[in-house]
């Protein structure tokens, strides 16, 4: 029994650092907690409805506080939520075995680790142009889709597109991408209720850890710059969705 509760401890105090650096950067954290669960040998049943609701909760508040700071804008989001919500939805709704699930969420680890070594500001400039309705609405179905069937909010792929394509600020992009992620996690658990009962009974204290980290996180997010610490998570996701995907 001590083993098992220093074992929880444990993985609840990882994520609470996870939630820390993710929701710097507007995340709710869903592929940290994925890496960390998979590390932690939890089975794949249980980590997308436990990443979706660790989302959720993250996210609401990520959300609101980037809001109330003004760093979000409408406009910017709402094309790629057309596409992305129902998407998400019909992810969550399918259930994939161990074998392709594990190798999928690798690979979104690996965009994510990649995504967070890259130079933060990239193309974002002072007067970022708005998205195209039709190419967000059809960027934003590719993301809902992996995000539901990944269990995660898929805002580590449309945080790197803003940038690159030059549509949101930097930090405008953080909030942004946690009201994204927010709407896409809900879809995605709405999609398949019956996943609920895989929820492991430790919740509660991943939902704490988690929850004191974004109130720390979004701290960091508003007021300073963390490179460093960026670059640093991106090596940890890289690392471990080689494992995942089977590399070592």
């Amino acid at each position: 029994m001590p083993e098992l509760l220093s074992h929880e401890f444990l993985l609840a105090l990882c994520m609470f650092l996870g939630a820390v650096l993710y929701t710097s950067v507007g995340h709710a954290g869903a592929s940290a907690y994925i890496a960390l669960m998979a590390l932690f040998g939890l089975a794949p049943a249980v980590m997308r409805p436990t990443a979706l609701a660790l989302n959720i909760l993250v996210a609401s508040f990520t959300s609101f506080r980037y809001w109330r700071a003004s760093l979000f804008r409408w406009r910017t989001l709402w094309p790629f939520l057309i596409g992305a919500v129902p998407f998400a939805f019909v992810g969550g709704a399918i259930q994939l075995p161990g074998a392709y699930y594990r190798p999928i969420v690798g690979i979104v680890l690996l965009v994510g680790g990649v995504r967070f070594l890259w130079p933060t500001e990239l193309k974002a400039n002072a007067e970022p142009r708005d998205p195209p309705v039709w190419l967000g609405a059809l960027c934003g179905a590719g993301i809902g889709l992996l995000a539901g069937l990944t269990g995660t909010g898929g805002g580590i792929f449309l945080s790197p597109l803003l940038l690159f394509s030059g549509w949101s600020a930097t930090r405008t992009a953080s909030g942004v991408a946690a009201v994204f992620i927010l709407c896409n996690s809900t879809a995605g658990l709405l999609g398949n209720v019956t996943i609920l009962r895989a929820l492991p009974p430790d919740l509660p204290l991943y939902a704490t850890a988690v929850f004191l980290g974004a109130i720390i996180g979004t701290a960091f997010g508003i007021r300073l710059a963390i490179p460093v610490i960026l670059k640093a998570l991106g090596v940890v996701l890289i690392i471990a969705g080689f494992k995942l995907i089977g590399v070592y």
